[in-house]
């Protein structure tokens, strides 16, 4: 499993060239968080280095927060976007009710 996310994250690097910042950084959100973590948090914005996420939960947040370190240099790298910091905050409860029925439906 660690050989695919390790191909992945080479590829994805590779092909993200053409995008916005913001764009590559939701595109690598995915890969450097793995399915469970990425569906908990999305990336809301990003200005001078600084990478805002918006978390479901407070359960979440706490979880992200601990992965903080982690989380800037990998998302950084496979981006590559230069991220300094990320800021995590809690989604509004009519985002996260229309996600999680989005979800429901799909």
């Amino acid at each position: 499993m660690e050989g695919m996310r390790t191909l992945l994250r080479g590829s994805l690097k590779k092909s993200l060239g053409a995008m916005r910042d913001e764009d590559r950084l939701a595109a690598a959100w995915i890969v450097v968080c793995g399915r469970a973590l990425s569906e908990r948090g999305s990336i809301a914005g990003y200005v001078d280095g600084i990478v805002e996420v918006d978390v479901v939960d407070l359960v979440w947040l706490r979880q992200m927060n601990g992965m903080r370190q982690q989380l800037v240099r990998e998302l950084g790298e496979i981006a590559d976007v230069p991220v300094r910091q990320i800021r995590f905050s809690l989604r509004s409860h009519d985002h996260s009710a229309r996600v999680e029925r989005e979800r429901r439906d799909a």
